[in-house]
Parts: structure tokens; sequence; C-alpha cells
């Protein structure tokens, strides 16, 4: 008799999905009543609808352009030099834009390279193909900076795809305009495609880059109103590309998928980015306010180091070396005893002596709690 459980897994050259650390144990699945300080998100305050004043009753519920609301996409271009509505795509968050490039460009054997330590979703996706992926690894002790001639080194003549995001998520670093243009210029010479998962961009402290994909065709942007605007919930990203054939072919994917975006959603965005000159700075107030907060707290918790953030939402401590701490422990202390939590290193295969801090999505007064709950728990379990 067969084996009608082992009918159901994926055969030779299927997709193999696998569900990931970093969403198993995600607030959301959690339990936000569970949860007393917050400090996982790695986005800022979600908003309530009726904080932004919309217009929503003389929609028409119907199927929406397929590349996405004209008008919105119109808004996205204009902030990126030579772009037009034609090079934008409107997608189902920046996780669905992400996966029609991946199984748009990639297939089973294909090599790529991926920033790490990354989300997973720039991650998990080729993995699911099947592809052959090589890590471009950020090192604590080189300040997470981006190496461009490592970057060079890994990439074969067999290279499809490399990605980066920036600011990175989680550790917070940046990259200049020059660097950017580096790469851009390597990824042109080999004959490949950048992706460059953006969804940070606004978030910079100082002036943000430039739209990557404005500067080449070989350049794929990508971002969401998840994590800069606080509107997770309209489940609205977009990718770029000025390659015309590249983009119909990601139109194809997003039809066979979902053909077009949900209308109301689409028009939450819209009148959003219309109204983002006065929104968004009570945003980025937010965001500095609370990144201070953190910073004076690592000044003076000598238990962890890190690399100061310079954009996003997020930081990335670790245990000193030379700290001797049980760190199962500390983190069931954490959870169960301070009701506090963050983003353990694993969720990102990195170390369980890292933690992702996010300071954007929380109030002033719960980082602080937050922060001093990490303080009182590193207390009670170091050895």
């Amino acid at each position: 008799m067969k084996n009608k459980k082992n009918d159901l897994l994926p055969a030779a050259g299927h997709l193999a999905y696998r569900r990931t650390p970093i969403e198993i144990e995600s607030p959301e699945q959690l339990g936000y009543e569970n949860i007393r300080y917050n400090l996982t998100e790695s986005s800022v305050p979600d908003v309530v609808l009726s904080e932004l004043d919309l217009n929503l009753k003389d929609i028409v519920l119907c199927y929406t352009d397929h590349l996405g609301k004209p008008g919105l996409r119109q808004r996205i271009a204009a902030e990126g030099e030579g772009l037009n509505p034609q090079h934008v795509m409107v997608t189902t968050g920046a996780v669905a834009a992400l996966f029609i490039i991946a199984t748009s460009l990639l297939k089973a054997g294909s090599h790529m390279i991926v920033l790490h330590p990354n989300y997973v979703a720039n991650i998990e996706t080729p993995r699911a193909i099947g592809c052959q992926v090589d890590y471009l690894r950020l090192s604590f002790e080189e300040k997470f900076s981006l190496d461009i001639k490592k970057l060079e080194k890994l990439i074969t003549p067999d290279t499809r795809l490399v990605s980066l995001t920036y600011p990175h998520n989680p550790t917070g670093t940046v990259l200049s305009e020059d660097e950017l243009q580096e790469v851009v210029s390597l990824v042109e010479s080999k004959g490949c495609y950048l992706v460059f998962d953006e969804t940070y961009r606004d978030m910079v402290f100082g002036s943000p880059l430039c739209m990557a994909a404005s500067l080449s065709p070989n350049v794929i942007s990508v971002s969401s109103f998840s994590k800069s605007y606080g509107l997770p919930g309209i489940r609205i990203g977009w990718l770029i590309s000025k390659d015309k054939k590249l983009m119909e072919t990601f139109l194809a994917a997003k039809e066979q998928i979902f053909i077009c975006n949900p209308v109301v959603d689409e028009e939450i965005a819209d009148q959003f980015l219309a109204k983002k000159a006065r929104l968004f700075p009570k945003i980025q107030d937010h965001i500095r306010t609370n990144f201070e907060v953190v910073k004076a707290w690592m000044e003076k918790e000598h238990h962890l180091q890190w690399i100061e953030p310079k954009g996003g939402c997020v930081g990335f401590p670790r245990f000193k070396p030379d700290i001797n701490i049980d760190i199962d422990n500390f983190y069931r202390v954490l959870n169960e005893d301070y009701k506090t939590y963050v983003g353990p290193g694993h969720w990102f295969e990195m170390d369980r002596r890292f933690m992702r801090i996010g300071y954007g999505w929380p109030g002033k007064e719960a980082v602080s709690g937050g922060l001093d709950a990490i303080s009182a728990a590193i207390k009670k379990v170091v050895l």
C-alpha cells in the first residue's frame, strides 16, 4: 500500500517550502496580548486608519490595472530620477516582489549571492527553488561593512542574481552613494542582476540613497509600505525595473499568482503617499527619539556591544565575547519572567548571542521598559 502522507511531499524539482523561526516565533503568532514589551518588530508603529483621514467611500471594488493603480505608480516613480510608472509594479508586499523576482530569474541549480545576515524572504525562496546560494557574510569585527572585493570574488560566470538589503536589516548599517554605484558597475560588468531591497530607504538618518533601479536596467528595486510607513495591514509593496522585457515577465508572474492588488489597499497607499510630506516627519521624529534611548542604554549596558545603526529602526547588539552567560536561559527569563521579546540571532541564522532590537514600533516608554527588562534578565543569568 502506498504511503499517502509521503505522496503529499514535494517531488524532485518542486519548490520545497519550510517555515522559519522568525515567522513561527513572530509576535503576531505568539499573540500580542502575551507580550509586555515588544522589541521584535522591524517597523514603525502601526497606523490606525482613522488617523489618515482618507476618503474611501467612492471606491469601485473592481479589478485594478495589473501593474498597479497608475496614480500610485506615478507617485512611487516620482521619487527616482528617470523613472516612470511603466517601470513600477505594485505587489502584495515586498515579500511578493521578492518571490516574483526569484521565481522569474532563478531555477534549480542557478547561482546567486545573498547578503548575510538577512531577512528570510531574501534567502528562503531561492533555497526552496534549489539554487546554489553563496553568502556575502557581514562581520561584526569588520563593522558589518560591505566588502565589494569579496563580492566580486563570489561572482562566477553562472551568477544570475546578487541580493543586497540597505539600510540593512538586522544591523542598521548603510551604503554610500559611491558604494552603491560601485556595486551597480560590478553587476553590469559581470552580466547579472542586482535585486536591491530598499525597504528602509526612507529611514536613513542622513540623506536617503537614490532609488537603486534608477541607476541601471541591471538593478531591480524592492520596497513596501509596511516598514517605514506603518501600513503592513494593507499588504502593498513594489518592484522597479527599467528593463522592459523583465517587467513583462514579472507582470506575467503576478497575473498567474494574484492578477492584481486589492483596490482598497492600493487606494489607501496612494492617499498616504499624497500626504507623505505631512505624515512622514512625525515618523522620522519617533524613530530618532527612540534611537537615542537605545543608544544611551547601550552606553551603560556593559554586557553588550554593537555597531551603531545609521539607518532603519533596528540594531543588532551581541554579548561581549568575555561575558559568560547561559544564552538559552537568558531568553527564557526575558520572555517568561519579563514578557519581553527581541529577535534572537537564530532568526537570521546567526549565533544566539546576537539579538535584534527593534526600536521603531514601540512608544518611548515601552522601549525604555523593554531595555530595562533586558538588563534585568542579564543580571539574573550571567554566570
